[in-house]
């Protein structure tokens, strides 16, 4: 069952503008609670981002990384109709290599989804989806020796909305 949360970061100047506060942010992360230790990670990591740029965002929790797509498409067309658009997007989870083939259709479909979303829908979107082979290499991407992707997928979403605004689009 998808749970809605919503947090207010605090204002913050942003150090990218030299002092000045860009436009408000309001950015979507959705993150898939399958490894709920990861997901915690990940989630401190994006919001750590966010928060420092001054974005609010409004969090929607799903079972597995197949279902962030759908909810992102669902929240966005939501949030365009209350005219509270989202200016952009972040995918969080963990996909972790078993012995069945699933791995290869769970991380595929899910990167898929995503790509048709941002492209379709030109909605910046940070990919934040862990595909690993194993949880020993996941806890290196969550603020080991591979960085933190949480942080990572906040920054990616953050960039392709400036890149859209400055671009003209809103």
């Amino acid at each position: 069952m998808a749970k809605a949360r919503r947090t207010a970061a605090p204002a913050t100047k942003s150090a990218k503008t030299g002092g000045k506060r860009e436009l408000a942010l309001r950015m979507l992360i959705v993150e898939a609670r399958y490894y709920d230790n990861f997901a915690d990670e990940l989630l401190k990591g994006a919001m750590r981002v966010l928060e420092e740029a001054g974005a609010e965002a409004d969090l929607i929790t799903v079972p597995g990384a197949l279902e962030i797509p759908s909810a992102i498409a669902m929240a966005v067309d939501a949030a365009a109709a209350k005219k509270k658009p989202y200016d952009g997007a972040v995918a969080l989870g963990c996909v972790v290599q078993g012995e069945t083939y699933h791995f290869e259709i769970v991380s595929n479909e899910s990167a898929r989804g995503l790509m048709d979303l941002s492209i379709q829908r030109k909605l910046p979107l940070g990919n934040g989806i862990l595909t690993v082979d194993t949880e020993a290499q996941a806890v290196a991407r969550l603020g080991g020796a591979e960085g933190h992707k949480g942080e990572d997928a906040a920054r990616a979403a953050l960039a392709m909305v400036r890149i859209k605004r400055e671009l003209g689009g809103k």
